[in-house]
């Protein structure tokens, strides 16, 4: 399960001494920070990654809700209060959930469920997006890792996955088909060899009767079916 990490933000030491209790029995919260007033969170928020802010409302100088105004990236947010007024002003602005004071740890525990199903889903959507932009989004583990294009030299059908090799001959598997990659791929970059192979045509250093070489150490086959369209992508002309 990944990682949520998390900021708690209120002026109240009973309240932050609470919140810090319920995230050490959630497995899957690390908390970041504690912050007592708004400006402080920000410069907490600014120099860390975060994914969810916890925040009482009502304090000094800046409440929480001028605060999530205030940020051009807001992590997710999920208010603790002690006033109902506020519940529409953060609903506007799309908060994850609005507690009341004093909350019961099983209400708690909702509502961090809840933010991570958006962040999952925030993760799935920057996955799908950035598929068709200069390379691929794979998610390895918790982290994220982008491929360019240009930095990858073939794509092997492996059962249900394909593996991906690159420029490093580092190679990555993802859950996915050789027709679903073409799919995907900027055409003019790449030309399938084989119903099992894709090779980045700028890779290929020779061409055999039935094999291409892409290095010393990688040779990969040829169906007669590409062939045709490979030497007419190559250019080749006879001597």
């Amino acid at each position: 399960m990944s990682i949520i990490k998390c900021v708690i933000l209120d002026d109240e030491l009973m309240a932050r001494e609470i919140i810090k209790k319920f995230i050490k029995r959630i497995s899957y919260l690390e908390l970041i920070a504690v912050a007592e007033d708004p400006v402080e969170a920000i410069k907490i928020l600014q120099d860390n990654p975060v994914d969810l802010l916890i925040s009482d409302i009502q304090m000094p100088e800046i409440n929480g809700l001028q605060l999530v105004r205030s940020l051009p990236s807001p992590p997710l947010v999920i208010f603790i209060t002690a006033y109902e007024n506020f519940a529409v002003d953060s609903f506007e602005l799309d908060v994850v959930d609005y507690l009341l004071k004093p909350v019961p740890f099983e209400r708690f525990l909702k509502a961090i469920n809840k933010a991570r199903l958006k962040i999952i889903d925030r993760k799935e959507h920057h996955y799908n997006e950035n598929q068709l932009g200069n390379g691929f989004i794979i998610k390895n583990k918790e982290n994220l890792i982008k491929i360019q294009f240009v930095d990858i030299l073939y794509f092997e059908a492996d059962g249900d996955f394909v593996q991906i090799y690159n420029n490093s001959v580092s190679k990555y598997k993802i859950r996915s088909t050789i027709n679903a990659i073409l799919q995907k791929i900027p055409l003019h970059l790449f030309i399938r060899i084989h119903n099992s192979y894709i090779v980045a045509v700028s890779a290929i250093k020779s061409l055999t009767l039935d094999s291409v070489r892409l290095s010393d150490s990688i040779e990969l086959p040829v169906s007669r079916s590409y062939k045709k369209d490979l030497v007419k992508r190559l250019d080749i002309y006879n001597m």
